[in-house]
């Protein structure tokens, strides 16, 4: 944690250390071509706590990207939606008017019939902005996954570029691999 910054919001409840962890690596992600911190870590593992805490401490809109994008992919017909999907959550992103966001719950983005690559929807939506993400899956020897092989929604990737922060690990970042500026 960096010298000078406080584990307490400002309502006086002590931040847990995930949050504190993700808080002080905001400022470095702005070095990444793509700035994007993923926190990663299976389901219950705290993430979703510590982008409320981080959310409240430093007014960061908190954004559900599963009811946001589901709510208007409705509009468009089962073949179009593949088609609008990026556009629509650089729209959701960017109607939260600041330069970070906090994302939850991104789930459909690995749904089959929308047949997206996740982490790099994610990553394109973080080239102009800072986009701190949830992410349900694990780190298995530096790759991130997600689901389990056979599952029809399992994704591997050996790279990654961004900032992954590692619930599991509980230890330091694990550095974006990709392009720096």
């Amino acid at each position: 944690m960096n010298e000078g910054k406080s584990n307490a919001d400002p309502s006086g409840q002590q931040m847990s250390g995930l949050a504190a962890q993700i808080r002080d690596h905001l400022e470095g992600a702005n070095e990444l071509y793509n700035r994007l911190i993923l926190v990663v870590g299976e389901a219950g593992a705290g993430k979703t706590t510590a982008l409320y805490q981080l959310s409240k401490e430093m007014s960061l809109p908190y954004l559900n990207v599963n009811m946001l994008l589901s709510q208007r992919l409705l509009e468009y017909t089962s073949k179009a939606r593949p088609l609008r999907l990026l556009k629509l959550l650089d729209y959701i992103l960017e109607s939260a008017g600041t330069n970070t966001v906090l994302v939850d719950n991104t789930e459909i983005l690995f749904d089959s019939k929308l047949k997206q690559d996740p982490l790099r929807c994610l990553e394109a939506v973080s080239r102009n902005r800072t986009v701190v993400a949830t992410w349900n899956g694990r780190i298995d020897a530096k790759a991130l996954v997600y689901a389990e092989p056979g599952h029809p929604e399992y994704r591997q990737y050996p790279e990654i570029s961004g900032l992954v922060i590692d619930v599991a690990a509980k230890g330091k970042p694990i550095e974006a691999s990709g392009e720096q500026r």
